[in-house]
């Protein structure tokens, strides 16, 4: 059975940078659940975050493709430089998706970790651009196929077809 990578907050897991999760409620969630294809996971705790912690974006529009490069950093809204905990979170989810066989992720978008469509732009001002955070990006480089929330019908497609 394949198994999917997902964010433990799109479950309700209070371990977003504002101690609150973002609960995805969906029939094809439940469904998994149940089905024991579900493997909760948090790249920032598992970074070395605590719960709550300063907000962090990816700064200059940069990707988590171009921090994966060197090229890009993580700071949060203090300034401080964050980069190597959420390169250290991604290495953990890759280990983790590849110990428990999940050949697909379900990330929460907008995150600069988990980021799959678009990422905020790094200024804090709220704008989003197109680009994966660290998390996304190392798992797809890996050959995880990652998928945001808005895509979860297409998710779905792809395990009835394996």
């Amino acid at each position: 059975m394949d198994k999917i990578l997902i964010s433990a907050c799109l479950l309700g897991a209070p371990v977003r940078y504002d101690g609150k999760g973002k609960l995805f409620a969906h029939p094809l969630i439940d469904r998994w659940r149940s089905e024991g294809r579900l493997v909760s996971f948090c790249p920032e705790l598992a970074g070395g975050f605590q719960t709550p912690r300063p907000a962090a974006e990816i700064a200059a529009q940069a990707t988590g493709d171009a921090v994966l490069a060197g090229e890009g950093r993580v700071v949060d809204v203090d300034g401080a430089d964050v980069t190597d905990m959420f390169v250290e979170g991604a290495r953990q989810a890759l280990r983790k998706a590849r110990d428990e066989n999940c050949r697909y992720a379900l990330l929460i978008d907008g995150s600069p970790s988990c980021g799959s469509l678009s990422i905020y732009d790094g200024a804090f001002s709220g704008r989003r651009h197109e680009g994966r955070g660290v998390t996304a990006a190392l798992l797809a480089e890996n050959g995880v196929e990652v998928f945001a929330p808005v895509d979860i019908d297409r998710l779905a497609a792809r395990l009835a077809a394996d």
